[in-house]
């Protein structure tokens, strides 16, 4: 989602990415809370692909105390190969911030774990809603991960 720094070095990216299916708009399901998204519902973000090889990544979110709407335009590249769900996204100049995809559901590409450090996690989902199932299968997960999951905040959609 929006660009952070972190210790994604520390996560095991998925590999066999393939870029062309992760484009189009991504659901928030759950996330960390940090100061750029603190308050907002209706989370999503939209990837489509850049001239120079690289994503767009548009981040919207509904502002409940202010009643509007924030959106931000960034920029993502690989980090390694484009096979590896490891990236690089800046949405502030010159300053970019890790997005390591620690899994993926392959091969329909409908739900994913991201990460950006061990401050920063989000579940991702094509639909608005996600089985609980599969929610509980990804807190599981980043748990066994080392993620603080009782913190997890769950945005309205």
């Amino acid at each position: 989602m929006i660009a952070c720094t972190g210790d994604d070095a520390n996560y095991k990216a998925i590999t066999g990415f393939e870029a062309d299916k992760y484009l189009g708009t991504w659901y928030e399901i759950a996330r960390l809370d940090h100061s750029f998204e603190r308050g907002l519902d209706k989370v999503n973000a939209t990837y489509s692909l850049r001239e120079d090889g690289g994503l767009k990544v548009v981040n919207r979110g509904f502002d409940t105390k202010k009643q509007k709407w924030n959106e931000a335009i960034g920029k993502a590249y690989f980090v390694e190969t484009p096979d590896i769900g490891r990236l690089k996204v800046s949405f502030f100049g010159p300053f970019y911030g890790a997005y390591t995809i620690i899994d993926l559901d392959k091969p329909t590409y409908s739900y994913a774990l991201v990460t950006g450090g061990k401050n920063y996690l989000w579940i991702l989902s094509r639909t608005p809603q996600l089985a609980n199932e599969t929610k509980q299968k990804l807190i599981a997960q980043a748990k066994a991960l080392g993620f603080e999951t009782e913190k997890l905040i769950y945005p309205n959609q």
